[in-house]
Parts: structure tokens; C-alpha cells; sequence
């Protein structure tokens, strides 16, 4: 069952349960779907469902440091919530030494050398772990690969 199939089929379960906050989270997701669906005319696959579920967290996480800062924890403990949800949707995430592991080897097949390479290895680095790492994550084992 794609990943598309299975969020819908959550979808309908969080109907069932009337589970509102999950229903909702869910509703949010599918139109961001729908939304990327629409824009681009293409047909989503795992792989960018799961581009468009990360990007959702990060909002989410960006959103709990705002309300956290401004003293609204109402506001953060539902974001949590929906982040929760959300985080059901990812792969298992790798660990920061599988990451640094993957970028070495990029980094090595690649033969970069110095920061000037951080493009050209972040695009290969892009397509073998989205969805499989954090890119923040990603993003510093690189700098860390090429300054060494």
C-alpha cells in the first residue's frame, strides 16, 4: 500500500474514532498533497509525500519554539500533538553515525574536497537520504566531511 493510499485510509479511520485532533492533522496533510498535486500536475509518490511531511514538521517544530517563547504552551502541546501524527508518516530515521557514515562515502565516490564541493555533494547526499535523515543533520555532516 503507497504511503498516499495509507494516510487516506487514516484518514477514514480518524473519522470512525472521531478523533478530531487526528483527523484533523490528517485533513492538513492530504491538502498540502493535494495542494503539491495540483501546482506541479504530477502524481505524488512516497518519496515526495514524505518531502511534504517533513516540511510540515519543520513548521511544526519552527511553531513550538515561537509559542514556547511568547509563553503559550496551549498553543506548543497542540503543534506536539500534530507533529506526533505527522512523525508516524516518516521512515525510521538514521542515526547520526550512519548519516556521517553515508556522507563520508558520498564524499569519497565523489572526490570533493573543500567547502567549494558543497553543492555537488549535497544534491547527490539529497537523493540517497530524503526521507531517511534529518537534513539539518545531513547538512552539518557534510560541512564537517569537506572541512576535514
Amino acid at each position: 500500500m503507497s504511503l498516499k493510499a495509507q494516510i487516506t485510509e487514516d484518514m477514514k479511520n480518524a473519522m470512525r474514532a472521531k478523533d478530531s485532533e487526528r483527523l484533523g492533522t490528517i485533513r492538513l496533510l492530504l491538502s498540502a498533497m493535494k495542494q503539491k498535486e495540483v501546482d506541479e500536475r504530477v502524481e505524488l509518490d512516497d518519496v515526495m509525500v514524505v518531502a511534504i511531511v517533513d516540511k510540515l514538521i519543520k513548521q511544526r517544530k519552527d511553531s513550538i519554539t515561537a509559542f514556547e517563547l511568547a509563553a503559550r504552551q496551549d498553543l506548543a502541546d497542540k503543534e506536539k500533538a500534530e507533529m506526533a501524527v505527522l512523525q508516524a508518516y516518516l521512515p525510521a530515521r538514521m542515526s547520526v553515525e550512519e548519516v556521517t557514515a553515508a556522507v563520508q562515502a558520498i564524499v569519497a565516490s565523489l572526490d570533493a574536497k573543500g567547502p567549494g564541493d558543497m553543492g555537488k555533494v549535497m544534491g547527490a547526499v539529497k537523493t540517497q537520504l530524503a526521507g531517511k535523515a534529518d537534513m539539518g543533520q545531513v547538512s552539518a555532516a557534510v560541512k564537517a566531511a569537506l572541512a576535514g
